[in-house]
């Protein structure tokens, strides 16, 4: 056996197994199994869908929305809401109320086109409470 038959062999075993992965991550993309989200240590907003955020400034759902968001959001909005790209950067989104509706709206109902689902929803999987949470901490990343 020469000694390039005797390398061959491996090296495309090893470039089989890489682009296999390669084609599974691609194909795995926003297949996450959402975590749950303790807000125990939080005042309870009820079932009424709130249109602003209870929670703004609140240093403790800060704390649970930064863990929240890093669980659930960050492998598609990215690390600090700093968008790779895939999804939208969210430190752009409006502040205040303005921004309360927009982000509401789309983690609750998620976003599908052309049948494509870009975005899960996430009502009745997360709480109204664990929304509102990784909300008040996206405006402490916020950028204009």
């Amino acid at each position: 056996m020469t000694a390039r038959n005797f390398f061959s062999r491996p090296l495309r075993a090893l470039s089989t197994a890489v682009l296999a992965l390669a084609a599974g991550a691609v194909i795995a993309h926003g297949d996450v199994t959402p975590q749950a989200v303790d807000t125990s240590s939080l005042k309870q907003v009820g079932k009424e869908w709130l249109t602003k955020n209870p929670y703004l400034g609140n240093k403790e759902a800060i704390r649970i929305g930064d863990s929240a968001f890093n669980q659930n959001c960050a492998r598609c909005h990215g690390l600090g809401a700093v968008s790779g790209g895939i999804a939208p950067d969210l430190r752009y989104l409006p502040a205040g109320q303005e921004g309360d509706e927009i982000f509401l709206q789309r983690i609750r109902h998620g976003a599908t086109r052309d049948g494509r689902v870009y975005m899960p929803p996430f009502e009745g999987i997360l709480s109204q409470e664990a929304m509102w949470t990784i909300r008040a901490w996206l405006e402490t990343v916020r950028e204009d």
